[in-house]
């Protein structure tokens, strides 16, 4: 009996030596996003892929709206300026991406990026602090069949701020419910509207603090024309994100000002003829450069306060998410802006209009049209942004004249910017 015992020991021990040099489970980093439909299964999609092809670690997926505790900080958040109180409750630390991928020795090329969308996501001294993975430009969306009964040409979209008017005046008399509409209103008319038009969001003031420049002439000429046509119910708002995009793909507005990832939502659904034309531009201001947009969406961030092997693994994903070849399939699959010029040459091998790609590359590796409009060295734009819907729907209700509303939202708006930390880690 005592030899058996033995053994049964001395197998036991044997079980537990082996248990003890058992390597540890490969760390696992938690991705939070609060992307829907297309976008929502192609990250799944890829996720997956990078988990069967990888020997580091573990991606593991976690939508916003399931994250249970919101102090329970991920590893990774692919979200916009304006959702970090959903994603966190709070402003946590960033670690900025070039310091991840040099600390975990993994290559980044950061010039292989297009300037324009850099240019949204470095700091003041060129370095890349996220990856501008779901960016988009603003541009006009139309109704061809409305266009159609209101006697206008639909191979003739609006490309003025005047010519849009002119269409609307027409579209109200066959279908008074909705002419035009806006997603997204503080970016798409406010923002790029000074961008457009040569005029800084934001400048430095003397002593070095950043003040915000948005009520300029351009800007407060073109916040009373929307008024003017709100008043004329040529213009219909719905809220300060996408809600919008809705009321368009319904039938309901006949023209909309909104992302260019919309696109391939609705040549999926094709709720009816519809056309897609550049943002309209004011032709009667000096300087005017109509393709000088200011992309904006979700980027994707690292966050401070993790372990070295879990930076490690979330620079592998990076690097995953680099590759020509996955990006190809990420902008297909989402309509998202390609990150590099090797993810169009993808597209075209694809057989993608090659006059499309070209215009696209042109424009995205154009520095002239890096519009450095965008405040960096400093975080609280997503609060400015807040403000600005706030002072906007001042206008639209008849409450405050164009130029008192954005001169309030300038003032509201300075004390909230506040120069980045010092610490090396970055916050929005």
């Amino acid at each position: 009996m005592l030899p058996k015992l033995l053994a049964i020991t001395i197998l036991g021990l044997s079980s537990l030596a082996q248990a003890a040099k058992a390597p540890p489970p490969p760390p696992e980093i938690v991705f939070r996003h609060a992307m829907t439909g297309e976008a929502a299964a192609a990250l799944v999609e890829f996720v997956g892929r990078f988990n069967a092809e990888g020997k580091s670690g573990k991606v593991v997926l976690q939508h916003v709206g399931m994250a249970g505790d919101p102090h329970q900080l991920p590893h990774l958040a692919l979200l916009e300026d304006e959702e970090y109180q959903k994603f966190f409750d709070s402003h946590p630390r960033m670690l900025p991406l070039y310091k991840v991928m040099a600390g975990a020795k993994v290559k980044f090329d950061a010039a292989a990026l297009f300037p324009v969308l850099a240019d949204v996501v470095d700091d003041n001294k060129g370095r890349i602090q996220a990856l501008p993975l779901a960016l988009s430009v603003p541009v006009l969306y139309y109704n061809k069949d409305t266009f159609r009964k209101a006697k206008l040409d639909p191979a003739k979209p609006p490309l003025t701020w005047w010519e849009l008017q002119t269409a609307a005046g027409k579209v109200f008399d066959v279908d008074r419910r909705c002419p035009f509409t806006s997603s997204n209103p503080a970016w798409v008319l406010l923002e790029n509207a000074a961008t457009q038009h040569g005029e800084p969001i934001a400048s430095p003031e003397q002593g070095g603090k950043t003040a915000l420049a948005l009520n300029n002439l351009v800007q407060v000429k073109h916040v009373a024309l929307l008024a003017s046509w709100h008043k004329s119910f040529y213009f219909r708002t719905f809220g300060a994100g996408r809600e919008a995009d809705e009321k368009f793909m319904s039938g309901e507005c006949s023209m909309l000002t909104s992302d260019s990832s919309l696109y391939l939502q609705l040549l999926r659904r094709k709720p009816f003829d519809f056309g897609v034309a550049a943002l309209p531009h004011y032709d009667d201001v000096r300087g005017a450069a109509p393709g000088r947009l200011l992309p904006d969406g979700a980027a994707l961030w690292v966050l401070a306060g993790k372990k070295k092997p879990e930076y490690a693994v979330v620079a592998s994903f990076i690097s995953f998410m680099m590759r020509p070849d996955v990006q190809q399939q990420w902008v297909r699959s989402t309509g998202y802006l390609p990150m590099t010029p090797a993810a169009v040459s993808g597209l075209a091998a694809e057989g993608a209009p090659p006059e499309l790609l070209r215009k696209a590359v042109e424009r995205l590796s154009d520095r002239r049209f890096a519009s450095a409009a965008k405040p960096k060295g400093v975080f609280g734009m997503s609060r400015v942004r807040a403000i600005l819907h706030e002072e906007l729907e001042a206008v639209w209700a008849n409450l405050k004249p164009a130029k008192e509303a954005l001169d309030t939202a300038v003032r509201r708006g300075n004390p909230v910017l506040q120069p980045m930390p010092t610490d090396g880690t970055v916050t929005r």
